[in-house]
């Protein structure tokens, strides 16, 4: 007898939207709602995660016929596919993401390692370390001045 995955309330659902939209609305730099090849390309490389030609064949998967890019809804569908669903993955997702954050790996996302992606993402709260440090304080639960996995779901399950 097998047993299908819980399935995520509404609220859950409704985090998982705004995480997907709030990437979304960072790979697409010029805000017109589609993400083009070259954005995914360039968004995807500031994160270290070049995919060079390969944009361009995920993109065209994916795209609505007669559209330049992905739109929300292509973009929404592409992260559900490859996010795959299930506690595991979105844990697997979140450390994923956390990882991108933590440049040096020690566990920790300190105010120079989140300046630095911020940054390479076109963030333009990245110029101001003291903006930075506000976004660490908001989520440092014990006040050391970094955030650790555990804050940083939190942050997340939060947004």
């Amino acid at each position: 007898m097998s047993t299908a995955p819980p399935q995520p309330n509404q609220q859950q659902q409704r985090h998982r939207r705004l995480r997907v939209r709030r990437v979304f609305d960072l790979f697409d730099n010029d805000g017109d709602g589609v993400i083009t090849a070259g954005e995914l390309s360039g968004a995807l490389g500031r994160l270290g995660l070049a995919l060079g030609a390969q944009a361009d064949v995920l993109i065209a998967e994916y795209v609505a016929p007669g559209m330049p890019g992905l739109r929300f809804a292509d973009f929404e569908a592409l992260h559900a596919e490859l996010a795959g669903g299930g506690e595991e993955d979105e844990e697997a997702e979140m450390r994923e993401a956390f990882a991108v954050f933590d440049e040096n790996g020690d566990g920790y996302i300190s105010a120079a390692e989140l300046q630095a992606v911020l940054a390479r993402m076109g963030v333009p709260e990245a110029a101001c370390m003291a903006r930075v440090r506000d976004m660490i304080a908001a989520h440092d639960q014990d006040s050391d001045g970094r955030v650790d996995f555990h804050e940083f779901k939190a942050m997340m399950a939060a947004a």
